[in-house]
């Protein structure tokens, strides 16, 4: 989260078949054909159970009815078995088109405002998968392989975990889209959306929650913006605001990001920033050098253009805000994902998840740290430091026994009790146990727009974990 590493199927209803005339003596079996599958009446000498009665004029006579196999039209629910070839084995048509996720659905109705927990709506205990891609044509024999789909099955609790708090996050944002309306109190829809997190994922300390603070930086200002305590800011009409919230569940994070604008003026730059995001997804793979992603995102992010009260503005990537690879509790494993090209030469590896994230901009396309500060998260890295002040100790021990090294704000501070904490953070700060994440702002007057995913890179193809009807 610095500058430098930033931060289902429809059911199908059988074909209606008109009865024919009825079969009279000496004619041949009576044949329907029923979703593709040959149905015959009239078989003497069928073995199988199941009389019917056929009215014959005014007689009766019982025949037999043979049961042959029927192909399923279709199912109202597809699971993702463990272990199940069909679940890692794209079919023939899958390399003609991008692979779709496997849905599973729930067997109870969500409620209107969320409050039943996900794990509740899927007795199965098996969530819903992403969206899948394969990989390019050197990385297709991945998909046929025994070895690589065999690996794949041997991380499937772990990735229904992820797949969990992905679904968390989708339900979460259906319903915030409905309240995130011009008029509402930036504070407010924080922490509504937060609370509904808590209810839906079953918040359990450091086990299962929310993985940062939510973001909803507006116009200019592009990432790292909550509001503090106190803080009564208000969206409005003209407002550009990049919401941008996590999940995690045993560590394992959903980091995903999409923009809420009203006005229609800024359709184009909302437009090619969802498109720059999902050229970084269709890039992204096994052995892909980060600069080839970044090269592909920026031209497709720069043939856009949007015009604002008369003036035509450029999109522009911003230079110095990146994706980034994700690990156990912690947001930002190590590499970057550049929105430009000139980025690094390091490849992707198989079985790393990464956060594709781009920001288009209509103003000089690089952020600068500015405004109060909301965001901290400890150091991932930092052994033991030596503190004098005992309100920072006991403010560094709050901190581990909540947030660990995921990232909080002062509004978590207060939630849970802490008071006249300022001096003690900034003392944790300037040891370097606590890094300040301040928000990052282009010039005023422009404006940016944001979108994110979460994707896994499987040992047979990659899947885009967050990926939603929404985006």
């Amino acid at each position: 989260m610095s500058p430098e590493t930033d931060l289902i199927q429809p059911i199908m209803l059988a074909d209606i078949v008109e009865p024919g005339p009825l079969p009279k003596d000496g004619d041949d079996p009576v044949k329907t054909t029923v979703n593709d599958v040959d149905v015959e009446d009239g078989d003497e000498d069928d073995d199988e159970d199941g009389d019917t009665v056929v009215a014959e004029g005014s007689a009766t006579k019982k025949k037999k009815k043979k049961n042959k196999k029927k192909k399923k039209a279709a199912s109202t629910e597809v699971e993702n078995v463990p272990g199940s070839l069909d679940s890692l084995q794209p079919s023939s048509a899958t390399h003609a088109a991008e692979p779709k996720a496997r849905v599973v659905q729930s067997s109870t109705v969500q409620t209107d405002p969320p409050s039943i927990p996900v794990r509740s709506l899927f007795p199965s205990g098996t969530f819903p998968e992403g969206e899948w891609q394969s990989y390019k044509q050197d990385n297709l024999w991945r998909e046929s392989s025994a070895e690589k789909r065999e690996q794949e099955r041997l991380q499937w609790d772990m990735l229904n975990q992820v797949r969990q708090a992905a679904e968390v996050h989708r339900q979460v944002r259906k319903y915030i889209r409905t309240i995130a309306k011009p008029g509402i109190v930036l504070a407010d829809m924080c922490e509504t959306l937060e609370n509904t997190v808590r209810k839906l994922i079953e918040e359990r300390g450091l086990d299962a929650g929310i993985a940062f603070p939510t973001g909803c930086s507006l116009n200019y200002v592009a990432a790292h913006y909550t509001p503090n305590g106190g803080d009564k800011t208000v969206l409005g009409y003209d407002d550009v605001m990049k919401l941008d919230f996590g999940t995690q569940i045993g560590g394992r994070i959903i980091d995903s990001a999409f923009t809420v604008h009203f006005n229609p003026k800024f359709d184009p730059l909302v437009a090619a920033v969802k498109a720059a995001t999902d050229t970084g997804i269709r890039e992204a793979g096994v052995d892909v050098r980060l600069c080839d992603v970044g090269a592909a995102i920026q031209e497709v992010m720069e043939s856009y253009e949007v015009e604002i009260d008369g003036k035509v503005y450029p999109v522009k990537s911003i230079r110095n805000l990146n994706g980034h690879s994700i690990g156990p509790y912690q947001i930002h494993a190590g590499k970057s994902v550049p929105i430009v090209k000139g980025g690094e030469s390091t490849k992707m590896e198989e079985g790393e998840f990464f956060a594709i994230e781009t920001f288009g901009s209509t103003g000089k396309g690089y952020v600068r740290e500015d405004l109060e500060c909301s965001h901290y998260m400890k150091n991932f890295d930092v052994g033991h430091v030596p503190l004098r002040l005992p309100r920072a100790k006991q403010l560094l021990a709050t901190i581990d026994k909540h947030f660990g090294t995921l990232a909080f704000c002062r509004r978590y501070l207060d939630r849970i009790g802490e008071t006249k904490y300022l001096m003690a953070l900034k003392n944790l700060c300037d040891a370097g146990i606590v890094d300040p994440y301040p928000p990052l702002c282009d010039n005023k007057g422009s404006y940016v727009a944001q979108f994110e995913h979460t994707i896994y890179l499987h040992p047979t193809r990659k899947e885009v974990l967050s990926r939603g009807d929404d985006y």
